[in-house]
């Protein structure tokens, strides 16, 4: 049986410290509350799931022991992050990716996202083990069949934000992972998202201190969902947005999200009960973004078409530099069509999937979204995929 109250305890006696981080434990309550409400895990899942847990509270505690221990890593200045984003599956991924051919800019390393202590800076004899050992991990614990088409990940390659987000249990991919939309809606109306982003920062600065200061790229599709409290934590912070067909994009998280949960699931996971949660999920995202976009701030975004970004990345990372105020070196350029030129599109397996397998009807969703589409002249997927077709 999942008990926060001892995942929190035995994260405690692991790192040596009390947790003071304020909430957090209650949002521990929470989830696990609306996991045994709503989504039973088999035997194996719940040895899973509390490994999560238990590893997300001991990093965090972690960060929280660093912090004690060296206060000056509280003065660590975390300046003028950007923040790629955009709804899941739309293709931050890949523009992440494209960021990361750029050394003016600091990325989470995949070995850091789960193993972010100690701070590299602090001990860099740590960093070649923490890599072997995530390696270790990462075979020990396997993906579902095609993970690699469907997600682009690479060993010590860039990765999202994800785990410095779940370490407080403000991350909206948890209801991707596991079937809980009480909690999926209580976070977005509930979760003091603030906090969640003040432990996120706390992790970037232990990982910042004692080493270089660049401006960090951080990527996560859901951050859309928190811009306000991002600017209330980084008043400086810079938006890069994509944006895709929301029916591919809902399709391509349905799929997702059902092998995710079926991970973990003590049944097998109804297609059907995904697709109308996915719906619930991308539309909640989308109110967020559309709400965002219509307030005082709307402005700070750099908005990036998937199918311009995929057809021409050089011209549209270009683009994106001059709307964030930064130039584009010649080196960055050719590090950028080089990475494109020896990534095409399906060159990790092909990733088939259909709206109607999740029981939703594609003019129904294109309705639904329409105002969304409107705004942001988001092409359907063929006629996207189409434009790239003639411009190659």
């Amino acid at each position: 049986m999942l008990d926060a109250a001892a995942i929190i305890a035995e994260a405690e006696e692991k790192t040596g410290i009390a947790d003071s981080d304020p909430g957090v434990a209650g949002n521990l309550e929470r989830l696990i509350k609306a996991l045994n409400e709503t989504f039973p895990v088999s035997e194996a899942g719940e040895a899973r799931v509390r490994a999560a847990m238990l590893m997300d509270a001991t990093n965090r505690l972690e960060s929280l022991k660093w912090l004690r221990d060296y206060p000056e890593i509280g003065e660590e200045p975390i300046e003028a992050p950007v923040f790629l984003m955009g709804l899941p599956r739309s293709g931050t991924t890949y523009l992440q990716y494209l960021f990361d051919r750029d050394s003016r800019f600091r990325l989470i390393r995949t070995w850091e996202s789960s193993m972010p202590s100690p701070p590299p800076g602090f001990d860099s004899a740590s960093v070649g083990k923490r890599r072997a050992e995530w390696r270790e991990l990462q075979r020990k614990r396997g993906h579902f069949e095609g993970f690699e088409a469907l997600h682009l990940y690479d060993e010590d390659g860039s990765d999202e934000c994800h785990a410095f987000l779940q370490q407080s249990w403000g991350a909206a991919g948890l209801h991707n992972l596991y079937r809980v939309p009480q909690y999926f809606d209580w976070l977005l109306d509930g979760l003091d998202l603030v906090q969640t982003y003040r432990v996120h920062k706390r992790q970037l600065q232990c990982l910042q201190w004692r080493s270089a200061r660049k401006p960090w790229a951080l990527k996560y599709p859901n951050h859309v969902i928190a811009m306000n409290e991002i600017l209330e934590v980084h008043p400086d912070a810079r938006f890069v947005m994509t944006h895709r067909d929301p029916v591919q994009v809902l399709a391509s998280i349905s799929k997702m999200t059902w092998n995710l949960r079926g991970m973990c699931a003590a049944t097998p996971v109804d297609r059907h009960e995904v697709g109308r949660d996915m719906l619930h999920f991308i539309h909640r995202h989308i109110d967020r973004i559309m709400d965002f976009d219509a307030g005082p701030l709307g402005g700070r975004v750099v908005h990036v078409d998937y199918y311009a970004l995929v057809g021409d990345p050089v011209g549209q990372m270009r683009r994106i530099h001059a709307g964030l105020g930064i130039e584009t070196p010649g080196e960055v350029a050719q590090a950028v069509g080089d990475w494109h030129a020896a990534n095409p599109k399906n060159a990790r397996g092909t990733n088939d999937y259909s709206l109607d397998q999740y029981g939703l009807d594609a003019e129904a969703v294109r309705e639904r979204f329409a105002p969304y589409v409107r705004r942001f002249a988001i092409p359907t997927e063929s006629e996207g995929l189409g434009r790239i077709g003639a411009s190659a």
